[in-house]
C-alpha cells in the first residue's frame, strides 16, 4: 500500500494514534422508513477508529489514524475529510486491491439503527501490514487506541500485535471492545483473540455484550473486575440506560446517563472515546472524566451523522462545568502540530 503523500516528516510524538476502520457512511435524510423508501442520503466520514480520532481532535487533541482506503473517489474523499476534520492523514494508506467500504444505516429513533456494511471481499483497513506502521511513533504516542474489529482477520490481526509489541504496554494503551459479529467467523474465535489482546493493553472500554465476548461476563461489576484481572489498569463498562461504570485497582466510579432526545445512536460510543482521550491526556479525576465522556456521547446521539457530529469541549462543559483542578486544565490535550 502507498501512504498519504501530503504530510511532512515528523519526529515529535502525537497525543493520540488510532488504528482501524474507515469508510463512507451513507445515512438517510428521512427517519423511520426503511432504506427501500429513502429518497435522499448524506455522505459522511465513518469508521470507529477514525471517528475516535476525529472526536478527540475536536477537543484539541493532536491525533493521527492508521488505516487504509481503496484507490477510488470515495478513498480520495476520506483522506481529504480526515485532514479537514483535524486529524493527521499521513498513515491513511491507499490499497489498489480493494474498494473503499461504505456503510448504510436506517434511523428508527429512539433505539433502532440497523447497520449494513459493504466491506467484501475485504476492507482495505483489514489489509494493513506491519509495513504500514511507524513503531517509533506508536511507542511514543501518549495514547494508542485500537478496536477489536482489527483482530478479526489477517494480516490486520498480526499488524495490531506488532503495534502492541512496539508499544510495550505503555500507559494509555486502549482497546475498544467494539465487537461486530458480522466481521467474525464465530464468537468463540473473537473471545480467544480478545483474550490475547488484553495482555497488551492498559485500558479497556466496552458495553455489557462486548464484555461477554472479552471476559465472559455481562454483569458490569464482574466484567470490570475480570478485565482488571487480565492486567488492565482501567476498565470502563457502558451500561446503557444505567450509565457508565469504571474501575481501577483502587477506585470505583459510576455515573448516571445524560438524558437526551435521540436522533441517531450510532457514533455515540466514538464521541465517548474521543472525549475519554481528552480526559486521559488532561489527567482529570475519574468521575469528571466519565461525566465528560458520557455527555459527549449523548450529544452525538442527538445528531444525524457521526464524524461531523462530534461536540466541541465547550458544548460539554456548558452542561457539566469546567474541571475543578486548574492544573489538569493546564496539562490538557493541546499537542505540538509540527
Amino acid at each position: 500500500m502507498t501512504s498519504s503523500p501530503t504530510s511532512a516528516p515528523r519526529t515529535s510524538p502525537f497525543d493520540l494514534i488510532t488504528i482501524g476502520r474507515i469508510g463512507v457512511d451513507i445515512y438517510p435524510l428521512q427517519d423511520s422508513v426503511g432504506l427501500e423508501e429513502v429518497e435522499t442520503f448524506g455522505k459522511y466520514l465513518g469508521g470507529s477508529a477514525t471517528n475516535v480520532a476525529v472526536a478527540a481532535a475536536k477537543h484539541g487533541v493532536d491525533a493521527a489514524v492508521i488505516t487504509a482506503t481503496g484507490d477510488d473517489p470515495f478513498g480520495r474523499y476520506l483522506r481529504s475529510e480526515v485532514a479537514r476534520l483535524g486529524v493527521d492523514n499521513r498513515w491513511v494508506a491507499t490499497n489498489p486491491d480493494y474498494n473503499t467500504p461504505v456503510t448504510f444505516c436506517e434511523i428508527f429513533p429512539p433505539d433502532d439503527f440497523p447497520l449494513y456494511f459493504y466491506r467484501d471481499p475485504k476492507a482495505p483497513d483489514l489489509d494493513l501490514t506491519e509495513a504500514d506502521l511507524n513503531p517509533e511513533q506508536i511507542a511514543s504516542a501518549q495514547i494508542f487506541w485500537a478496536t477489536v474489529t482489527g483482530l478479526s482477520v489477517e494480516p490486520s490481526r498480526g499488524t495490531h500485535h506488532a503495534a502492541w509489541a512496539a508499544r510495550k504496554r505503555a500507559g494509555h494503551t486502549v482497546l475498544d471492545l467494539d465487537y461486530r459479529p458480522m466481521f467474525w467467523e464465530s464468537p468463540e474465535i473473537a473471545s480467544a483473540e480478545v483474550a490475547r489482546a488484553l495482555e497488551h493493553v492498559t485500558v479497556a472500554v466496552g458495553n455489557k455484550e462486548e464484555c461477554e465476548i472479552a471476559v465472559g461476563e455481562t454483569e458490569p461489576e464482574r466484567a470490570a473486575d475480570a478485565l482488571l484481572e487480565r492486567g488492565v489498569e482501567l476498565a470502563i463498562v457502558k451500561q446503557g440506560p444505567k450509565g457508565v461504570l469504571a474501575k481501577t485497582a483502587d477506585e470505583r466510579v459510576e455515573v448516571p446517563p445524560y438524558p437526551v432526545d435521540v436522533t441517531n445512536g450510532l457514533g455515540a460510543g466514538d464521541g465517548f472515546g474521543g472525549a475519554l482521550c481528552r480526559g486521559l491526556l488532561a489527567g482529570w479525576d475519574l468521575d469528571y472524566l466519565l461525566r465528560f465522556a458520557n455527555v459527549a456521547g449523548a450529544i452525538v446521539a442527538t445528531r444525524r451523522e457521526c464524524s461531523t457530529a462530534m461536540p466541541a469541549t465547550e458544548e460539554i462543559t456548558t452542561v457539566i462545568g469546567e474541571p475543578t483542578d486548574s492544573a489538569a486544565v493546564a496539562a490538557g490535550a493541546k499537542g505540538d502540530h509540527s
